[in-house]
């Protein structure tokens, strides 16, 4: 499922054809940092996308919700063994030496795996309260390690960034993928707002007519986080948030779209969009 530890060299190879694979704009923001941070974002991130492709049933032999729970076992083993000091893959080899160059919080690592095991069971119409904690743990970690990997950690503001800007890029993901997740059997939007506007708890919701209505009230949700987020940019040094400001950028100008018209049928930023906007972030900061 994932390569065996070889070397320094095929390991941090193995995480970047992880990261290139994915096809992500994550990269874009990255360059700015110098190698063994960038070294160590790519670990987080690598483990982040075999957790998720996991989850999601996309690696081979995760097709069902028995062996995607083993599966999710194995991952959680691995990083059970990078904190004992002996890692076995490439991962879990490289996220070795970022934890132990910058002091990442492997407790995060296993709360990222709990988040994935929500997934792998088809979330449906949750409540607000088990929405934040999905959020917590499939973004929230994410955002917790990133800052550290960034040199951006500044304590409590760091804490209230990193949880509000995760909770602003989920919902904002959660807002656009809704016809997609319904066809993999999941459905996030929270049942206050399907109670509100009168929708099913079921995937129908994504084909109901009131639907932009519990969009344009989640829409609100994820404004008020990216406003928070925003709010502390100002208690950080401004280089090592631009990772961080360019991965926000392509999330904020992506809802501002939505929110212009929340019954038009949601849009994928090209490539060279998501860099205009993050780049487009990183020069505005908090402003």
């Amino acid at each position: 499922m994932i390569a065996p530890a070889l070397s320094p060299e095929a390991d941090r190879a193995e995480v970047r054809r992880i990261v290139a694979q994915a096809g992500s704009s994550f990269a874009a923001g990255m360059r700015v940092l110098p190698r063994p941070r960038r070294d160590a974002i790519h670990a987080v991130y690598a483990f982040c996308r075999v957790a998720d492709d996991i989850a999601d049933g996309d690696l081979p032999g995760t097709s069902d919700p028995r062996t995607r729970a083993a599966r999710l076992d194995d991952l959680q083993a691995e990083v059970a063994a990078t904190e004992a000091g002996h890692p076995r893959t490439a991962i879990g080899t490289e996220l070795a030496r970022a934890i132990g160059r910058f002091d990442l919080p492997t407790a995060e690592l296993h709360l990222l795996i709990d988040g994935m095991r929500m997934d792998a069971q088809a979330i449906v119409a949750p409540t607000a309260e088990a929405l934040s904690e999905y959020v917590r743990r499939v973004a929230g970690t994410v955002g917790l390690l990133s800052m550290r990997c960034f040199g951006a950690w500044r304590g409590a503001p760091s804490e209230r960034f990193a949880l509000n800007l995760a909770r602003g890029v989920q919902l904002t993901n959660i807002l656009r993928d809704v016809a997609e997740d319904a066809a993999m059997g999941r459905l996030y939007m929270p049942r206050d707002v399907l109670d509100a506007a009168g929708m099913p708890h079921d995937v129908n919701a994504a084909t109901h007519p009131n639907l932009p209505a519990a969009r344009a009230a989640l829409g609100k949700q994820a404004r008020a986080a990216f406003d928070a987020a925003l709010a502390e940019v100002p208690a950080h040094p401004r280089l090592p948030l631009v990772p961080a400001l360019v991965m926000m950028g392509p999330y904020e100008r992506l809802l501002r779209i939505m929110e212009g018209d929340w019954t038009a049928p949601p849009v994928r930023l090209s490539g060279r969009a998501k860099l205009r906007a993050g780049l487009a972030q990183a020069m505005r900061g908090g402003r």
